[in-house]
């Protein structure tokens, strides 16, 4: 089964507008998923990772309904069939 990732509005310009993309094969990690991410759309790495390839700050990843930052960051598992979504962090005032 393939793995999904749910894009957000604001990182839609850089995969054609597509709100979903599917990864075909079957990443073993949140890295391995997110490297497929990035075969297909580049322009997504920079808003997502830092230069030292770490998640950015203001960047929350979600595998199902646990946020990988409890879970293990880019080494989290990713199960055939998991959905990932990406979630920009929401300030105000």
């Amino acid at each position: 089964m393939p793995v999904i990732f749910h894009i957000p509005g604001a990182l839609r310009d850089f995969t054609g507008g597509r709100s979903k993309v599917e990864i075909k094969h079957s990443p073993a990690t949140l890295a391995d998923a997110l490297s497929a991410l990035w075969t297909l759309y580049p322009g997504v790495r920079d808003r997502i990772t830092t230069e030292q390839g770490q998640l950015r700050q203001h960047i929350n990843v979600f595998i199902g309904d646990e946020n990988v930052r409890y879970t293990g960051g880019l080494a989290s598992p990713v199960s055939d069939g998991s959905e990932i979504s990406i979630v920009p962090a929401v300030s105000g005032g």
